[in-house]
Parts: structure tokens; sequence; C-alpha cells
């Protein structure tokens, strides 16, 4: 055990300043002196992504490692008990390559169907994606692993990531956006959460007190470190005021010398130094080096859990006639160069190396032999072009088979981390494709790989459609699994498929910018939207079907009507009515029948996954607390429960109700709400907008200004795309593009390289230092800043300054 006041004691200024950054791209610092050690932090939300050369370059290959299903596909699951062993894997891949904390689980909310990040995000629902988040963190922290909650908070887009400022009321932030934070910091405290890179309300994440301390620290009761994400902080004195403690990565930029003059100056106390030094002595205390010696994960055992989470997070959307399960004496033509080739994860930072790779149609062949299974390709994976020569083909294998099934989704460049998708449609290649085999062969099955919802015109022409979302290196063997009845499916829908993007609530104002974005839906995301405005939908959250049936019944509340700060306990009994074993996911809501402020519908409030035999009867409860009744009034600053009737909803989806029940919630407190809301949000129609002023009196201030600024006011958090009015900054802006080229120069399309050069757009000035490697420091960075706001002596005084310095 470290003394850690001692070890504080025994530090110096220069040392406790250095602390609070990493050592380089992925460590932490060590003190050699008193025998501490730097610890290794990396990648990892749904596998290790530790790169082999620890460069930090994007585009160096990882080690092998399992790579499991994203979170797309993982909540879809609404397993608790499976993420809790996923987390558990990850963690145990990290003690053989030595690795003290990986950087997830993601629970930001899909506000919009379009994020560039929804597949490493759980759901648009705050209780699923915080119960997700806190079995995973709760399995690798079982290991001695730490995890690292991110992106706190509203990282909701990838448009202008860095600098975006989104706008959110103060409703919405506690009961959607910050929720899913909250669930899994109270129930698993992670080790770690990571500061986002936007700013919330006008202020950066990374040094936004009231996020930090008020809310995480102070209501959450959190104990662990708070670190940035990489390139996040804009100003580290500011951020160690707010409660950052970690700002990463490690890089010569003059923080640590800042950081010094600040507690010199008065501006930053010792105790406000100290307490970030003692989190992250207490960080590298938590994990122990002995644990490392000759340990060996088990790489066979990770593979199989990785098929089975991706058999579970699989859904089947549609089943007509019950094509579904195959039988193996049929004739398939698989169909999709995906079948081969499989779309199996996401691009950007979680991108990994697996340790294995499945694919659909050598796993069908393992099943039923070369002789029932022919294959087309299709369509070229590398262009979005209908090759009619390629369809043909298609269509006449599919008319000489029992069953076509053809494998489509999202290529890999059509969901990349730094840019949000423009449309929900997939490449015409493939709904061409689907819609030709489908009037050819109307006994069609479409599999899709795809990280978030997409548009499906051709979905009352084929039989069945089974979403695979990114299984994962054993995804196929999942999917193999599930076509032939091998496994049953059980996954359901995480997120809402809607029908077309205009039906999205944030439709009008995501994403936004230049600067701000308005996040005036406030608490109608996702279902809570769509249900209660009644608009029609192609999939409703928590939908999936299976291949026997559930039957609900005997509802039953221990109280009729209960105070305020009492349990209600609920149970209903499930019976499996059909002839095979499958697995069941009871989704408990809660309506608020006479609500006096603005309220969804319904809300998701409890569920539970159970396995129930042909003809097994199982009863399950819940335990409803206050805060499932409850609106938070940001006058009162607190969870509020309104006197009157609320009704129970179980079922099978938010749209397929099974059973209702009523109770009276009774308060001791009938002071009125502290907050008035606008009308447009209690009465919100489906075909009416909410205007500026409405949400303007929703958040309690005034809007921001939101336009790209012009020369003589950049600061180093302008993109240096925004500062082409500038001679200078043109020359920055084609210094970055080339520099960029030359790092991605024969891999100009590949996934990988799309995010570089679109983050090289958006990137705010101060990521030069990041980026730079030590190459350009704070004062050089002022110095092209003044050049590029036209000062052109101020800037080369510093720029000459520093190098008379360096030679001196």
């Amino acid at each position: 055990m470290l003394d850690i006041e001692k070890i504080i004691s025994q530090l110096s200024l220069e040392e406790k300043a250095a602390l609070c950054s990493g050592q380089d791209f992925w460590h932490l610092k060590g003190i050699p002196r008193l025998g501490i050690s730097a610890k290794m932090i990396t990648d990892g939300p749904h596998g290790l992504r530790k790169e082999a050369g620890g460069s930090g370059a994007a585009l160096v290959e990882s080690v092998p490692a399992t790579c499991f299903p994203t979170a797309s596909c993982l909540a879809s699951t609404w397993n608790r008990d499976l993420i809790f062993q996923v987390g558990q894997a990850i963690a145990e891949e990290c003690l053989e390559e030595r690795v003290s904390v990986v950087l997830g689980p993601g629970a930001n909310i899909k506000r919009s169907t379009l994020c560039g990040r929804n597949f490493e995000y759980f759901s648009e629902d705050p209780l699923l994606s915080g119960e997700m988040a806190k079995s995973w963190i709760t399995g690798a922290q079982s290991r001695g692993v730490g995890a690292s909650l991110k992106h706190y908070a509203v990282n909701n887009q990838e448009f202008r990531r860095m600098t975006i400022d989104a706008q959110v009321d103060e409703r919405a932030l506690r009961e959607i956006y910050l929720a899913s934070f909250e669930i899994a910091v109270r129930g698993a405290q992670p080790w770690t959460v990571m500061a986002a890179y936007n700013r919330l309300n006008g202020t950066y994440c990374c040094e936004n007190r009231w996020l930090l301390n008020e809310v995480l620290r102070k209501d959450w009761g959190f104990k662990g470190l708070v670190m940035s994400d990489w390139g996040a902080v804009n100003d580290c004195v500011e951020g160690l005021r707010a409660g950052l403690d970690l700002e990463m990565p490690g890089v010569p930029n003059g923080n640590n010398e800042a950081i010094i003059q600040a507690v010199i100056d008065g501006r930053i106390t010792q105790q406000e130094l100290n307490c970030a030094v003692g989190r992250i002595l207490r960080l590298i205390e938590c994990t122990t080096d002995s644990t490392w010696e000759n340990y060996q994960y088990d790489r066979d055992a990770h593979h199989l859990l990785a098929r089975q989470a991706a058999v579970e997070g699989a859904v089947l959307l549609k089943n007509e006639d019950n094509l579904l399960p195959l039988a193996e004496t049929m004739r398939v033509a698989l169909i999709g160069a995906f079948a081969k080739n499989p779309r199996y994860q996401g691009s950007g930072s979680s991108l990994m190396n697996p340790s294995r790779l499945e694919n659909l149609h050598a796993e069908m062949l393992h099943v039923v032999g070369t002789g029932k299974v022919s294959y087309t390709e299709g369509y070229d994976l590398t262009s979005e072009r209908v090759d009619e020569r390629l369809i043909a083909e298609a269509v006449s294998a599919a008319q000489a088979a029992d069953v076509a099934v053809v494998c489509a989704g999202l290529p890999d460049r059509f969901e990349v981390e730094g840019i949000d998708r423009t449309s929900l449609a997939l490449p015409a290649s493939h709904d061409a494709l689907i819609l030709d085999v489908a009037r050819a062969n109307p006994r069609t099955v479409v599999v899709l790989s795809n990280g978030a919802p997409v548009e499906m015109p051709w979905i009352m022409e084929v039989r069945a459609v089974l979403e695979g979302y990114l299984g994962g290196q054993a995804g196929a063997g999942a999917i193999t699994d599930l076509l032939y009845g091998r496994a049953n499916p059980s996954g359901k829908l995480a997120e809402t498929f809607p029908l077309r993007l205009a039906d999205t609530p944030s439709f009008n104002t995501f994403p936004g910018g230049p600067e701000t974005v308005e996040y005036r839906e406030s608490v109608y995301v996702g279902y809570r939207f769509y249900d209660t405005v009644k608009k029609e939908v192609l999939f409703p959250f928590g939908h999936g079907l299976s291949y026997t049936q559930f039957e609900y019944s005997d509802l039953e509340l221990d109280h009729d009507e209960l105070m305020d700060d009492e349990s209600l306990k609920v149970s209903l009994k499930v019976r499996n009515i059909g002839k095979k074993r499958g697995k069941e996911i009871v989704q408990l809501y809660v309506r608020d029948l006479a609500a006096a402020v603005f309220r969804p519908d319904r809300e998701l409030k409890a569920f539970i996954k159970i396995a129930l035999g042909p003809g097994e009867q199982k009863r399950v409860g819940f335990t409803l607390d206050q805060r499932a009744f409850a609106f938070y009034d940001p006058a009162c600053r607190d969870w509020v429960v309104e006197e009157g009737e609320f009704e129970i909803l179980v079922g099978a989806s938010s749209r397929d109700i099974r059973l209702a029940v009523r109770v009276r919630m009774l308060t001791k407190d009938m002071t009125s709400f502290g907050v008035k809301f606008p009308t447009a949000y209690k009465h919100f129609p489906p075909d009416v907008r909410v205007t500026r002023e409405d949400f303007e009196c929703l958040l309690g201030y005034p809007l921001p200004g939101d336009s790209s600024p012009k020369k003589g006011s950049y600061t180093i958090n302008t993109p240096i795309n925004d500062m082409r009015d500038s001679l200078f900054g043109r020359w920055l802006a084609c210094y970055m593009k080339k520099q960029i080229g030359n790092l991605i120069k024969g891999r100009e399309e590949t996934p990988t390289a799309l995010m570089m050069k679109k983050m090289a757009e958006e990137a705010p000035l101060r990521v030069m230092l990041m980026s730079a490697e030590g190459k350009i420091s704070r004062p050089m960075l002022d110095g092209l800043l003044a050049m590029a706001n036209g000062k052109w002596f101020t800037g080369l005084s510093k720029l000459l300054g520093k190098r008379y310095k360096k030679e001196n």
C-alpha cells in the first residue's frame, strides 16, 4: 500500500505539476526515485487496442486481441451478466499486455442516428446505457484493471467535436445525458472518468467545475480520477481548478510550467494540486505489477464469449411466415461481399487487430457443406455504384436456390470516428441488390452489418431481416448459429429505427455549428419523442423477435398507492408458449398520467432478461424507487415526484405493451414546482418545431451568437480551417493538409485516413501542440496565432525569441 500523504510531502512542486499530464501518448508518469513505475493506459471499448509500436500514430497496427461486438450490439443483448463477462475478458487481455487502464466504455446517449461514433455507444435510453456501462466497468475492475467511463459529457456528435458548444437545458441534462453516467458511477465507481472535448453551455468539459465537481464528485460521490480526452485540454490551470486531474497525452506543451506558475501566483492552491496528485497516485496504487507476471488469457474461451455476445446482440427484426430458422437441407444463395469480407467493427480509435476472424461463407459451409451454399459477390466493396453484372449474377443464383441470404449494410467508410453520417441510406448498390434478389426469390433473408439504424426501402419485399450490427470477430459464427436455429434470437433494439431521417427529433438542429448546437428537443430523445407524438417508426425501441413466443400475465403491485419516499414492488408471470427454448427481455415503462410539467409518454425504468424452456413459466419482479416516478426540477435542484396517478406498463418493446396497471403517488410536500416551462414543451406536437424563444425560455438565458470568427479574433481554439480569412491562416491550413497527406500516402481512402483528414479540417489550433510531437511549443503557437491574426511583428518576435533562447 502506498502512503499517499507521505509521497505527496516528498514531491517537489515541479514533480507534482509533471504528474498532472502523461509521460507520453499512452503512459502515466512514474516517480523512479520513490519506486513508483509508469502505468500504461490504452484504447479498448470493445477489445484491447494496444499499439504495437506505442507511438500514438493512428496508422500503427495494434497487437492481436479479441474483438468483441461493438457497444450498439452489446446493448442489444440487454444482458447485464454477459456484459460483465465481456468486461472481465477485456481486462484479462490487458493483464497479459501489462495495461493498467482501458479506455471504455462509452456511455453517451444517441441523440441523433447520424452520430459517427454511435457504434461505440450503447443506447438512446439512459437506464439501458447506464446499466450496460455499469456491468462492463464492474467486470473489468473485478480483474484489477481500471475502466475509463467516457466521454463525459454530452459528446453526441463528431462534427466540430473539439470546439462545439452544446446548449442543453438542465432537465435534459439530468434526466437524459448525465443519467447514464450517474448510474455507472454510483453503481460501479470506475477508476477514471474521461472528460469530453466539447463545451457544455459555454464551458469546456475539461474545465467545467459544475460538471466535474458539483455533479460528478459531490452529487454522485465519485472517488476516482478525471482525465481529459486526448488533446481536449483548453486551459490546464482552469482544468485543475475545476476538478480535472490528468491531461492526456503527455507532450511538451508548456502546461507543466503553467501549473507551476499558477501555484506561485496563487491561482491554484497547494491543496487543489495535492488533491489531483493524490488521485493520480491512488490510481497507480490500484494497479499492481504482480498480477502481470506470466499472465495469459484463454484465447479460445474469449473467442467463444465474443460469439455468445454476438448471438445475443443480434436482433431478428422481421420473420414473415417463420422463414427462419433455415433447414440444413435447403439450397442457399449467399449473396453479398460482406459474406466473405465481414464488416465487424467500427473505425477510429477503437479499430483493433482481431486475434482471429470468421466469415459467414466459411461458417455456413462448416454447417451444411459445399453442396448447399453458393456464393456471389453482389456489389463492389470499394464503390457505391450499382454493378448490373454483379446483380445479374446474384439474381441468377437466387432463382436457383430455395432461399436467398443477402449480406448488406454500411461499409466501414460510412461509420468513422470524427465524421457524422449525412444519411440513413445504405449504399445504392446494396439497396438495388436486395430489391432485385427479393423479386427473383420471394424467400429472401437480409443480414445487416452496421453500427447504427438504416433506412430499409425494401422492407416489404423481403421475408426476414436479421440485424447483426457490428458483431466482432466471431459475428459470422453467431449469424450462422441464428440462421440455422442452433441459437434462438434474443436481442432487442437499444435504439429506435426511424422510417426516415426527417422524422428524428433533432433533425432541424443536428449537428448545428459552426460554434453551437442547440438541443431544442430537450428530454424528447429517441422513443421518448416517437411514442409521445405517436409517430410511425420502422422498428420501435426494445423490438426483437424470437423463434418462440412468450405470454405475460398476472401483473401485481404490492401497493395501490404509496408515498413518494417508498418503493414499489412489481411482479408478473412470463411463460414460454412456443416449442423452443428462448430468452425474453421484459421491459417496464412508467407513464405519468396527469403531469403538470412536460414529460415523455413513457420511460423505461426496469428490465430483465430471462431464459425459459418450452412451457416453462417464471415470476419476475422489479423494485421501483422514487426516481422511477420523478422528474428533475432545476429550481429546486432536486428530483420531484408529482402527486397523482401513474401507469406501470410492461411489455416486449416500447410499443408492444402486454400488461398495464395504475398506482397513485402521494407526496408529503405539496409546494408548487420551482420552474415554469414553455407551453411548447408541455404540448410537444409532431408538426411544430420549438422556436428559439421557447428554447431560451427553457434554458433560462439568451443563446450565444453562432458565427465563425474573423481575422483578428482568432484564438487557440479556432479551427485551422476557419482561419482562411488570413493569409497566414490559409498557409497553416495548407501546411496541416500536407502533413496529413504525407502521413496517409497510399491509404487515402481508408477509414482512418478519412478520419484524420476530417479532424485536421476541424481541429483547433491548440491541437498542433499534440500533433507536432514537441516540435511546437506554446510560445511558438502563440506566435503563429498572432501572425494568423495579422500581428506579424508580434508573432515573429515570439518565434524568434523562442529560437534565440534555444540557441543561447
